[in-house]
């Protein structure tokens, strides 16, 4: 599952939104995290436009833009405030991988990139444009290029969870689960979750059931 799904992802059963993400392990290679990281410190414009992620055009003398996130040209200041409300669902987001370069993507994420963005949208000057591709192209790495293996969402209104398993959100009616495969799952993870999880009237299946 890469991290943009989440920024879609409701409860089957209540249509709560935004769920919860734990993640506790990653498909992705740890030298992919090292890249992704390395091309935002070194913030190299033409290796970065190079990789075509941003795309950046007129309509009417207006700029507009588009990204592997945002998939339709969108006026700029449309289109900031759409990525700017991506990187505040990562809010929801806890990384209980102990990796620790997926884990300093996320908080990147959080702080120093969505400041950054905020900063240049309170002061907009579409000719300086450049000046946060960097932190454009890290943001769509991060949400498109990252591969969670394994995890939970859960839903904090009904209190269901649904695993991820081999990259694939699990998110099934209640009648449909398996009741002893994701108990199975559930206990095999339990080390990744705090005790004040499990202290919830979890759905539709808990270890103290």
């Amino acid at each position: 599952m890469k991290p943009w799904l989440f920024d879609i992802l409701a409860c089957p059963i209540d249509k709560h939104f935004p769920l919860k993400l734990f993640i506790f392990g990653y498909e992705t290679p740890i030298e992919k995290f090292q890249s992704i990281l390395n091309i935002y410190a070194h913030r190299d414009l033409k290796l970065i436009k190079n990789k075509k992620i941003v795309e950046i055009s007129k309509e009417n003398e207006n700029l507009v833009v588009k990204d592997n996130i945002i998939l339709d040209f969108t006026p700029l200041d449309q289109y900031l405030k759409k990525i700017i409300a991506s990187i505040e669902e990562l809010e929801h987001v806890e990384d209980r991988s102990g990796n620790e370069l997926s884990i300093k993507c996320f908080e990147l994420s959080r702080t120093t990139i969505k400041q950054k963005l905020l900063e240049f949208q309170d002061h907009m000057k579409p000719e300086k444009l450049d000046s946060i591709l960097p932190e454009l192209v890290f943001l769509n790495q991060v949400k498109l290029e990252m591969e969670i293996e394994t995890g939970i969402l859960f839903c904090e209104k009904c209190k269901r969870w649904y695993p991820i398993v081999e990259t694939i959100p699990q998110m099934l009616p209640d009648q449909y689960r398996e009741k002893n495969k994701d108990l199975e799952f559930l206990k095999n993870h339990r080390h990744f979750l705090l005790d004040k999880f499990f202290n919830q009237d979890l759905k539709p299946f808990t270890l103290n059931s």
